[in-house]
């Protein structure tokens, strides 16, 4: 992890056997007209929670560019939006509410993100941070992100002790995995800016209530290696600082979906980054204003088919991995079965 050049011959063994998986595998997870998963043999996939040996992951979307990843006994979530509320954005034309409040449905959050030990924040934007304050106060969990992500958590009553701020380059580590902090850009609208822009030097004025009080506030993506198992690249946004991502080889990327094409080269650009990851996963595509009730509602800004189409024009040797919402999938992304 700390050498990205050499790494060591058990990870490069790791990564063939993981490739060889993707090469055979006969079709995607979840089809791209929101087909359900399923497990070995055509079984439903599972719902239930898993208890992950040491050394594998149990990965859960949580819907957004949002996930659940279960470490042995430990947790990790990232960019955990599990309110979703209504702010007009998915409404006709003119509906967005910049002045949205902000709420969390407390029990709600409480039931999918479980007892995280740590909670990776791509970026400040309330669809991306607004339930980690109730998270990280109610469960004490480290909160890692930007100064930005500082300055919100702390106008909005979370300790200090608990934030790590980061800027990219930094290499955490933790028991069973470690974490790779990625300088990363948020996306771009068809008039090549985005909602929020900004970042926080210092607290705010009063403690952010509506959506437009959290600023972007520059974005990261995170790469997590489990100790003798998979690396997963988290993203936020779908952009790339393909230098800082260069070399990082992860077995499966979770990639943003892009809503215009004002990005350069977007998708070549990350898959030649990280080298053509095993598996592919298309996130932050879904609309996240309505429940965490399957099947996933699209994005209609979003042509998800052509994405996937692209990805397996560019990188016909990964497999593609569409999600469904709360299932729990194995660290190649492989639904599990049923327990008990």
């Amino acid at each position: 992890m700390s050498d990205r050049e050499t790494g060591s011959r058990r990870e490069v063994v790791r990564r063939t056997l993981l490739r060889g998986a993707a090469l055979g595998a006969a079709a995607p997870l979840l089809s791209a007209t929101g087909a359900g998963a399923t497990g070995p043999g055509g079984a439903p996939a599972s719902r239930a929670a898993s208890t992950p040996q040491a050394g594998a992951a149990v990965l859960r979307w949580l819907g957004t560019s949002g996930w659940r990843i279960g470490i042995g006994a430990r947790t990790v979530l990232f960019d955990p939006y599990i309110t979703r509320f209504t702010t007009g954005l998915f409404g006709p034309k003119g509906s967005f509410d910049a002045k949205t409040k902000l709420t969390t449905d407390l029990a709600l959050v409480d039931r999918h993100a479980g007892r995280p030990e740590v909670v990776l924040v791509s970026h400040t934007h309330w669809d991306h941070i607004n339930d980690v304050p109730h998270i990280a106060k109610s469960t004490g969990a480290r909160v890692i992100g930007t100064e930005t992500t500082y300055h919100v958590l702390r106008a909005l009553g979370v300790d200090a002790a608990q934030i790590s701020v980061v800027k990219g380059g930094e290499v955490l580590a933790f028991d069973g995995y470690s974490v790779e902090v990625v300088s990363s850009r948020h996306s771009r609208n068809a008039s090549y800016s985005y909602f929020a822009p900004g970042t926080l030097n210092a607290p705010p004025h009063r403690a952010p209530r509506t959506i437009s009080d959290l600023p972007e506030g520059d974005t990261l993506a995170f790469q997590v290696t489990v100790d003798g198992g998979p690396s997963l690249f988290l993203m936020g946004a779908s952009d790339v600082d393909g230098r800082s991502a260069q070399g990082l080889r992860p077995d499966v990327l979770m990639a943003a979906t892009p809503a215009s094409t004002s990005t350069y080269r977007y998708l070549p650009r990350l898959l030649e980054a990280l080298d053509h990851p095993a598996t592919v996963v298309p996130v932050h595509w879904d609309n996240f204003e309505k429940p965490l009730a399957s099947p996933p509602q699209r994005d209609p800004s979003i042509d998800l088919d052509a994405f996937v189409a692209e990805v397996r024009r560019l990188s016909p040797a990964s497999r593609v991995v569409v999600p469904d919402y709360v299932t729990d999938f194995g660290g190649d992304m492989r639904a599990l079965p049923p327990t008990g």
